[in-house]
């Protein structure tokens, strides 16, 4: 089953600061992950500051992708996820340096030997997401939740991994926003910003 393309209208303002549209239309920046095979990246929008410079500036979602929001930014993003497999499942934690490479991040990858999936990994930001079709299980260090379209999660820097255990591919919309860890969880943690 393939999932539709995402439609993106970006607003702005003309000259005389009448509200107009800038751009109607599919998404600039559709990534394949080519070491997970069937995940795609769907980049929507970021910004770099907060409060946000509003202005008609250039397209933030061109040029490399990459996983965490921009410092001090926020990122937003749909993310196709599809249904596990024996292959990922038993050797997905080998390639997860060379997926987190894609997206700009290989630090996020916090797989071990005991890890309860072989795609956990943790960002140093608050992200929301929401499940918009299909089914997903939240893994995270000691429980599982399972996600249906309209649940939304609030990941606050944990160690998680998304499963999909159904026999079709999961949409979520991703808002991230840029955090820091406060100093004794980063240390118990054992993070260190790069």
């Amino acid at each position: 089953m393939s999932l539709p393309a995402i439609h993106r209208v970006v607003t702005g303002h003309a000259e005389d600061g009448r509200a107009i549209v800038t751009s109607d239309g599919p998404l600039p920046t559709v990534v394949q992950i080519e070491a997970i095979p069937g995940t795609v990246f769907h980049e929507v929008w970021s910004t770099t500051e907060s409060p946000v410079n509003v202005d008609n500036g250039a397209d933030p979602t061109l040029g490399p992708l990459r996983l965490p929001p921009p410092p001090g930014g926020t990122r937003v993003r749909f993310v196709d996820i599809p249904p596990d497999t024996p292959e990922l499942l038993a050797h997905g934690a080998a390639r997860m340096k060379a997926a987190f490479s894609q997206i700009g991040d290989e630090q996020a990858s916090t797989v071990q030997a005991n890890s309860p999936h072989p795609l956990m990994h943790r960002t140093e930001s608050v992200d929301y997401g929401v499940v918009i079709s299909g089914e997903l299980t939240l893994i995270l260090d000691d429980s599982e939740v399972r996600l249906k379209p309209g649940s939304v999660v609030i990941q606050r820097g944990t160690n998680h991994a998304w499963a999909n255990r159904s026999n079709q591919p999961c949409r979520m919309l991703f808002v991230l926003i840029d955090g820091t860890f406060a100093p004794a969880l980063g240390r118990q943690i054992g993070y260190q910003k790069t």
